[in-house]
C-alpha cells in the first residue's frame, strides 16, 4: 500500500489520504458487505477481508461465550487481530451491543461500534450509529405461539435461535432460517426441556439480521464522514465532535439548561481544538429543569 508521512497530513480529503490503502477487515458474519461499499466509495480504500480467525471466540450474543471487556475494547481487538493476519497498518472493525432503549426503557435497542485504526498516523477514530431494533426472546410450549412469535421477529428473513428450557441452557440451535427448520427445533427442544418448553429468541448475527446489518451501515456512514473531515492543523482525518457546551438558556425564564450552547470539535491526531457555538438561540422550556422540573 501507498506510503503518508507519518508526521505531515496535509492533503484535502477529495484528493484521498487512503487512496487504493488496504484496509484489513476481519468478520465472518458477511459484514465486509455493508462496509466495502460504504468506505470504498468515501474513502477510495481497498476493504480487504480478513479470515482465519473464529471471532466468536471473543464472544456471542448467545452467552455461551461471554465478551470480555467493553463493547469498544472488543471492536479494537478484532481490528487488530485483522491488521495482524493482514500484515497491514489499517484496519477496522465493528460491534454490537443490545438492550433497552435509552429513551423509555421499553423498546430493544442496537447500538453499532465501528474502529478504524490507522498505525501509520497512530490514530483511531470510531463511527456510531444506533436504533430500535428487533431482539426478543419467548419461552413457550405452544407452536401457534411460536409461530406468532417467530413473524414478529420478521422469521425467515431474521434468523433465530432455539434453546430447550431457558435463555442459559448450553443446548443450542443458531442459524435458524427457514419453517421446516424451526419447526424441528421447536420440537426437539420442548423434548429435551424438563418444562416442556423451547426458549426462542433473534439471532442478532449480522449476516442473519437485516436489521441489525442495516444500523452497521449507518455507523459505516459516520465513520466515513469523519474520515473525510480533516484537521484543519495537521490535515489528519476524523476531526469530529467530542463533547458540547452545556448552558443554552431557556426561551422562557433565560436560565442556562443542560442544552448545549456550543461544540467542541477536536483532532484525534494533534488535539487541536474549535467551538463551535449553537445557531440556536434559546432552548425549548420542556428542556429547562426550571420551568420543568
Amino acid at each position: 500500500m501507498p506510503r503518508r508521512n507519518q508526521d505531515q497530513v496535509d492533503a484535502p480529503a477529495s484528493e484521498g489520504i487512503y487512496s487504493d490503502c488496504g484496509v484489513a477487515l476481519l468478520t465472518q458474519h458477511g459484514k465486509e458487505r455493508i462496509l466495502a461499499p460504504v468506505l470504498e466509495t468515501a474513502m477510495g480504500c481497498r476493504i480487504q477481508h480478513v479470515t482465519g480467525f473464529d471471532t466468536d471466540r471473543l464472544g456471542t450474543f448467545t452467552r455461551d461465550i461471554p465478551r470480555a471487556g467493553t463493547q469498544l475494547e472488543a471492536a479494537r481487538q478484532k481490528a487488530r487481530l485483522g491488521m495482524e493476519l493482514a500484515s497491514l497498518p489499517l484496519g477496522l472493525a465493528s460491534e454490537g451491543s443490545f438492550g433497552p432503549d435509552p429513551f423509555t426503557g421499553m423498546f430493544s435497542w442496537n447500538v453499532e461500534m465501528i474502529v478504524w485504526i490507522d498505525d501509520l498516523l497512530g490514530i483511531e477514530v470510531v463511527g456510531v450509529a444506533s436504533g430500535q431494533t428487533n431482539f426478543a426472546h419467548r419461552v413457550t410450549a405452544d407452536w401457534m405461539d411460536a409461530e406468532a412469535f417467530a413473524r414478529g421477529a420478521g422469521f425467515p428473513e431474521h434468523g433465530l435461535v432455539v434453546r430447550p428450557r431457558h435463555e442459559d441452557d448450553p443446548r443450542i440451535r443458531k442459524g435458524i432460517t427457514d419453517w421446516q427448520a424451526l419447526r424441528e427445533a421447536f420440537r426437539w427442544a420442548c423434548g429435551e426441556a424438563n418444562n416442556g418448553c423451547a426458549f426462542m429468541e433473534t439471532d442478532v448475527r449480522a449476516h442473519l439480521n437485516p436489521t441489525r446489518m442495516a444500523t452497521i451501515g449507518q455507523a459505516a456512514q459516520d465513520l466515513a464522514c469523519k474520515l473525510c473531515t480533516l484537521c484543519p492543523v495537521c490535515g489528519a482525518p476524523g476531526f469530529q465532535l467530542a463533547e458540547g457546551v452545556p448552558g443554552l438558556p431557556c426561551e422562557e425564564c433565560g436560565a442556562p439548561t443542560r442544552e448545549a450552547k456550543a461544540e467542541i470539535h477536536l483532532c484525534v491526531r494533534c488535539g487541536h481544538r474549535v467551538t463551535v457555538e449553537r445557531p440556536s438561540a434559546s432552548a425549548p422550556a420542556g428542556r429547562c429543569d426550571w420551568c420543568n422540573p
